[in-house]
């Protein structure tokens, strides 16, 4: 009896040692986490690329922590509505967000009540996107210096569509334009999904975007005119780059998760290993390619690193277009 007791014993302790990460109690707390689903804020309407991948991203890093990950869809004001969930929200590991670019932004160029920095826990990077111009397959307007040069014989009159002010695009377009004397009509939407059929149909002249563009370019309904990397795309190897155009413009975006401010470092290096898993999922890498991207991996103290830095640059880059909001 006491031998085989014993031996139970023995089989209860290598079972606690070797369990995953996410069924062993947190510090503080004789609950595993997680013990429910974990809130995912998307702040772009459901459809666009980066939706779609982190939609999956979700699911495979879901089967990794043993509770579902939900996504929460919360488009509008360029991307940034899902800081004040995470402003809000207890920093119990349950709700999370996408960190897109803009929200490293937004505090420069108007009045916010949030910190993208202050006000949360970085989790990992995950990827960057491609941002390109576009315009209706139909349209004469055939190579940037097209668009340029229409927009200085037709002041005024040239409509261009971007995912909502203040986002990446926009500030290209406005560097490309503002720095010649052009200018354009501006049209944000909330997201990608109805803005390439708003481009597509011709209800706009134009439209500048991120990944959700590329079913639209491969089935012939827009044609790309540039992109905004470093070097063209392996996908569309036959389309400039802003930069060897001459217009000395690079633009990544790299985005990641965050949850808010003050997480448990137990908490966070189980929702780490669970993304990082999902994240390196042949499936996922897949999914990437399908929007022109590719993995951008950083783990939390990297991403957090990486996140100041954003700040601080795009601190600079509204300075110098004169966006920037007065103190006060």
């Amino acid at each position: 009896m006491t031998t085989r007791r014993s031996a139970l014993l023995v089989m209860a302790a290598t079972a606690a040692a070797t369990a995953a990460p996410w069924v062993r109690a947190q510090p503080g707390s004789d609950a595993p986490f997680p013990q429910r689903p974990i809130s995912l804020w998307v702040p772009w309407p459901a459809g666009g690329g980066t939706d779609l991948t982190l939609r999956l991203l979700a699911d495979l890093a879901g089967r990794q922590l043993g509770q579902r990950v939900v996504i929460e869809n919360r488009g509008g004001a360029g991307g940034t509505l899902a800081m004040p969930v995470l402003q809000q929200a207890p920093p119990d590991g349950y709700t999370l967000a996408q960190m897109p670019q803009p929200v490293f932004r937004a505090p420069h160029t108007q009045r916010v009540g949030w910190d993208p920095i202050r006000d949360t826990t970085p989790i990992l990077q995950i990827s960057g996107v491609t941002f390109g111009v576009l315009v209706p397959v139909a349209s004469p307007l055939r190579s940037l210096d097209d668009l340029l040069a229409y927009a200085h014989a037709h002041p005024g009159e040239l409509s261009i569509a971007t995912n909502g002010i203040g986002t990446t695009p926009h500030l290209v377009l406005e560097e490309l334009f503002t720095r010649r004397g052009l200018t354009y009509i501006h049209v944000p939407y909330k997201g990608t999904a109805e803005q390439m059929v708003a481009v597509a149909s011709g209800q706009v002249m134009a439209g500048v975007n991120s990944n959700g563009f590329a079913p639209y370019v491969d089935t012939g309904r827009l044609r790309l005119l540039a992109t905004f990397g470093a070097a063209r795309t392996r996908r569309w190897p036959n389309v400039p780059t802003l930069s060897e155009l001459g217009h000395g413009i690079v633009a990544m975006s790299p985005y990641g998760l965050a949850g808010p401010r003050g997480m448990p470092a137990g908490v966070v290096r189980t929702l780490h290993d669970a993304f990082k898993t999902a994240l390196f999922d042949p499936a996922h890498i897949a999914e990437l390619a399908r929007f022109d991207q590719e993995i951008a991996y950083l783990d939390s103290a990297d991403y957090g690193r990486s996140m100041r830095e954003a700040y601080a640059a795009e601190r600079r880059a509204v300075e110098r277009l004169g966006l920037a909001v007065a103190p006060g």
